[in-house]
C-alpha cells in the first residue's frame, strides 16, 4: 500500500528532507504530496487527498511554529499527531552562479529562516533587503534569474537548483534543531515510549490556582511533563490555549485518569495525539 505524504513543499525544503528521512525510518512506501503551506497540508490530510502530512511545530532557535499549532487547535474535523521527527538544520547563503557578495542587495527566504540567520545578515549584509518567499526552496528559484539577490536555504535546494554556495552554516546558533510532527486522521498505537499533546481552555472567569491545579493532575501522577506554552484563543484578547506535552499514551493509565481530570476542569480540551516519542537512531 502506497501512503500519500503531504509535506510543505516546493522539494528542496527542510520539511521534505524530514518527509524524506521519517518515510525511510516507517519502511512503508511514500508518495510525496507537495503543499504550498501549513494549512495546505492539514487540509489535504482532513479531505484525504493525503492519509499523512508532516509540518515543523517548533525550532530550538525560535520556538514554536503558531501556523502548525493554530491547525492542530482549530482545525474543524479534529487531526492527530501520530509521529516526530528532529533534524538538524544548518542554512546556507545560496546565489546564482557567478553572483559575488558584493552584489548582494537583497536575501529572500521564509521569516523564520531570517530570524535564525539574523545575526550573520547584520554583521555581514546590513544594508540588504529582506524578501520573503513562499518557502526556503521557492527562495532559491525566485533568485536564479537575479544577478543582485541571494536566498537562505539548505544544501539540497541548492543542488536542486543549481545555486552556488556563498556561505554555509549561518545559523545564529549550533546546533539548530527543528521539531516536525506528522498528522493524520488518528494517532498512533501504544508503543511503550510515547507522548502526549493536549490542548485546553478553562471558561472565560479567570480564577487563582486553575492552571496549577490542571498541572498538578499531571505530578501527582508522577506524571512528566516536557512542554507547556500558550496561544491565543483568537475569541478575546486575554484569553489562551494551554497547549501540554506528557509522557505516556492517551489509552493507558495512569495518563488516562490524568486527562480526564483536567477535561472535567476545562471548557476546551482537546487530546492532540499520542505518538512514539522520538529517539535519534545515533
Amino acid at each position: 500500500m502506497t501512503v500519500r505524504l503531504a509535506y510543505f513543499g516546493p522539494p528542496g525544503t527542510n520539511t521534505e528532507e524530514a518527509a524524506l528521512a521519517y518515510s525511510t525510518s516507517e519502511g512503508v512506501k511514500f508518495e510525496m504530496v507537495a503543499m504550498p503551506t501549513i494549512t495546505g497540508i492539514g487540509l489535504a490530510v482532513e479531505s484525504g487527498m493525503a492519509e499523512q502530512g508532516i509540518v515543523p511545530i517548533e525550532n530550538s532557535l525560535e520556538g514554536a511554529v503558531p501556523e502548525t499549532l493554530d491547525l492542530l487547535i482549530h482545525t474543524t474535523k479534529p487531526l492527530f499527531i501520530r509521529d516526530e521527527v528532529v533534524r538538524p538544520i544548518d542554512f546556507y547563503l545560496l546565489a546564482k552562479p557567478g553572483v559575488k557578495t558584493g552584489d548582494i542587495k537583497s536575501i529572500r527566504s521564509i521569516p523564520i529562516a531570517v530570524a535564525q540567520c539574523r545575526g550573520f545578515i547584520e554583521r555581514c549584509f546590513p544594508k540588504a533587503t529582506i524578501e520573503a518567499s513562499l518557502s526556503t526552496a521557492a527562495a532559491v528559484e525566485d533568485i536564479m534569474s537575479r544577478d543582485d539577490a541571494a536566498a537562505i536555504a539548505n544544501r539540497r535546494a541548492g543542488e536542486l537548483y543549481g545555486a552556488e554556495i556563498l556561505a554555509e552554516s549561518i545559523q545564529d546558533r549550533s546546533p539548530n534543531h527543528t521539531r516536525f510532527v506528522v498528522i493524520a486522521r488518528e494517532d498512533h498505537a501504544p508503543t511503550g515510549d510515547d507522548r502526549t499533546s493536549v490542548a485546553f481552555a478553562f471558561e472565560s472567569e479567570d480564577r487563582p490556582g486553575q492552571l496549577v491545579s490542571a498541572l498538578n493532575e499531571f505530578s501527582t501522577r508522577r506524571i512528566n511533563l516536557s512542554k507547556i506554552e500558550s496561544r491565543p484563543s483568537k475569541e478575546r484578547l486575554g484569553t489562551y490555549i494551554f497547549l501540554v506535552d506528557v509522557a505516556g499514551h492517551r489509552t493507558q493509565e495512569p495518563l488516562t485518569e490524568a486527562l480526564a481530570a483536567v477535561e472535567a476542569s476545562c471548557s476546551f480540551f482537546r487530546v492532540l495525539g499520542s505518538y512514539p516519542r522520538f529517539r535519534p537512531t545515533e
